[in-house]
C-alpha cells in the first residue's frame, strides 16, 4: 500500500515543478488507490512498480515509479500521434490491464522490451502534442525515484515528429555493448552456413508479437503474446525430439523482433520453411468467430477479415514505435520475383498439408485457408505460412489455447504437417551408402 506523501513532500514538489495542481491530483490518486507493493529484493535490471497520468487535453503528465534512476529519451511521432520513450531494460511490475485506459493527452499506452538491454513505453496520444521536459526525480520523503514526462497539445500545424534517423533508442553505452554482443551471437547464428554443415532443413518458427507489442489481449488478461510463444517453444522442443530438422525461433523471450528482421532471419537461415504462430481476436461489435485459420501470402486477401487481420498484424512495427516508412529491398523486390511463384506453391501446399493435420485433433475456423499481405511471410524463397491458433475473444478457443492438453495435442498435428513436408528433403540430404 502507497504511503501517503507528508506536507513537506507536497511543497518541495511544488516548489520544484511549476504545476503544483498536477501533483496535489497525484496525491489524491494514490491515496485513493494504492500501487503494487515494491519488491524486497534487488534485481539486475531497474524494476518500474507504478505509472500515473494526470493532467487534461491541454497538458499531461505521465509519472513512473522506479526503484532507482535510469536514463531516458522521448521522441515524437505522427500518423498516428505517439509519444515513444526509451530505456534500458526494465522490469515492468505493473498491474495487470495497465496501459488500457489513459488520460488527458494519452489514449492508451503499452511496454516492454524492444531489444536486448533496451525497454520502450509507446503512447497513443488524442492528438498532436509535444513533449515539454523529461526529467528524473530523486528519491524523497519516503518516495522512490520517479521518471516524469510533461507533454502539451499542440496545432497539428506546429506538431514536429522525430526525425527518422534518430527514431533508434538512444541507451547507455553498456546497454548498447551488451546489446551488440547478443545481436553479434544471434546474427552468427543465424546464418545458413550452420544448416549447410548440419545438412538438416531448417524450420524456422516465428512466435508473433512480444516485448512491447502484446498482440492481442482477452477480456480476462492473457496475451496473444504469451500464448503463442508458449505454443512456438512447445513445436520447438517436439521437432527437436524427432531430431530430423534444425530450429531457429525467431524469439525464445518476452522481446520484439521487428516484422523485417523476422523475414531477414528466415533467409539469412536458408530456412526450409517459415510458420509464424499467432492468436486472433474479433471486437465485440463484430460478433463470435472460433477456430483455427492458416493464412498464406497473396497479393489480394481471400476476403475483408483476411485484409483486416493481414493490416493489423502489419503495423506491429507501428505499435512499437519504429518508424519504418519502407520496406527493406529484399522485401520490396518480392512480387516482381519469379522465385517468389514457386515459393507460393509450396506455401500453400504446406497449408493444406497442415490444415489436414490440425483438423484431427483442433477445431479449425469454418474458412480455414486464407490468404492476405502479411509482411511477416514475403521471404521470396521461403515457403512460410501464419497461423492463428484461435480467438482469444472466443471463450471455448481461449480455454483450449490456456490448456496443456490442447497445446500438446495440436503440437503434435503440427510437427506431423512438417514432418510430411520436409520428409523428402530429410531422405535427399542423407548421404548414399
Amino acid at each position: 500500500m502507497t504511503r501517503r506523501r507528508s506536507n513537506k513532500g507536497l511543497i518541495g514538489l511544488a516548489l520544484a515543478c511549476a504545476a503544483a495542481p498536477l501533483w496535489m491530483e497525484a496525491t489524491a490518486a494514490e491515496s485513493a488507490g494504492g500501487q503494487v507493493p515494491r519488491p524486497a529484493v534487488a534485481t539486475a535490471y531497474p524494476i518500474a512498480t507504478g505509472v500515473r497520468i494526470l493532467g487534461d487535453d491541454k497538458q499531461t503528465r505521465v509519472v513512473l515509479d522506479l526503484d532507482r534512476k535510469i536514463d531516458v529519451r522521448a521522441s515524437t511521432l505522427g500518423d498516428p500521434y505517439r509519444v515513444v520513450l526509451d530505456l534500458p531494460q526494465v522490469t515492468f511490475s505493473l498491474p495487470q490491464g495497465t496501459g488500457t485506459a489513459g488520460r488527458g493527452l494519452v489514449r492508451t499506452f503499452r511496454y516492454g522490451l524492444v531489444m536486448p538491454g533496451g525497454s520502450r513505453m509507446v503512447f497513443d496520444l488524442t492528438g498532436p502534442a509535444k513533449v515539454e521536459k523529461t526529467y528524473i526525480m530523486d528519491a524523497a520523503n519516503e518516495q522512490p525515484p520517479r521518471l516524469v514526462v510533461e507533454l502539451s497539445a499542440v496545432e497539428k500545424s506546429a506538431f514536429k515528429a522525430t526525425p527518422a534517423e534518430e527514431s533508434k533508442p538512444q541507451l547507455r553505452p553498456t546497454m548498447i555493448a551488451d546489446a551488440a554482443a547478443t545481436a553479434s551471437v544471434t546474427n552468427s547464428s543465424n546464418t545458413a552456413t550452420p544448416a549447410k554443415a548440419d545438412g538438416r532443413p531448417v524450420v524456422v518458427i516465428d512466435a508473433g508479437h512480444g516485448g512491447v507489442d502484446n498482440g492481442t489481449i482477452a477480456e480476462s488478461g492473457e496475451n496473444e503474446k504469451d500464448l503463442v510463444l508458449d505454443f512456438a517453444k512447445a513445436l520447438r522442443d517436439r521437432i527437436e525430439k524427432a531430431g530430423k530438422f534444425r530450429v531457429v525461433m525467431t524469439r525464445d523471450d518476452d522481446t520484439f523482433v521487428a516484422l523485417g528482421d523476422r523475414v531477414k532471419m528466415a533467409r539469412n537461415q536458408g530456412a526450409a520453411l517459415f510458420v509464424s504462430i499467432h492468436a486472433d481476436a474479433l471486437p465485440k461489435a463484430e460478433g463470435d468467430a472460433q477456430g483455427a485459420t492458416i493464412y498464406t501470402l497473396s497479393d489480394k486477401a481471400s476476403d475483408a477479415e483476411a485484409q483486416k487481420l493481414a493490416d493489423a498484424e502489419n503495423r506491429a512495427d507501428a505499435i512499437a514505435g519504429i518508424n519504418l516508412t519502407e520496406e527493406p529491398p529484399d522485401v520490396a523486390d518480392i512480387l516482381i520475383d519469379l522465385t517468389q511463384r514457386e515459393t507460393r506453391t509450396f506455401s500453400n501446399r504446406f497449408a493444406h498439408t497442415l490444415a489436414d493435420q490440425m483438423k484431427v485433433v483442433a477445431r479449425m475456423h469454418k474458412h480455414p485457408l486464407k490468404s492476405a499481405g502479411f509482411k511477416v511471410l514475403k521471404a521470396h524463397d521461403v515457403p512460410s505460412v501464419l497461423v492463428e491458433l484461435g480467438y482469444v475473444s472466443n471463450k471455448d478457443d481461449l480455454q483450449h489455447l490456456v490448456s496443456e492438453s490442447w497445446r500438446s495435442k495440436t503440437v503434435g498435428s503440427v510437427a506431423q504437417a512438417v514432418d510430411l513436408f520436409l520428409g523428402k528433403r530429410v531422405v535427399s540430404a542423407t548421404p548414399a551408402k
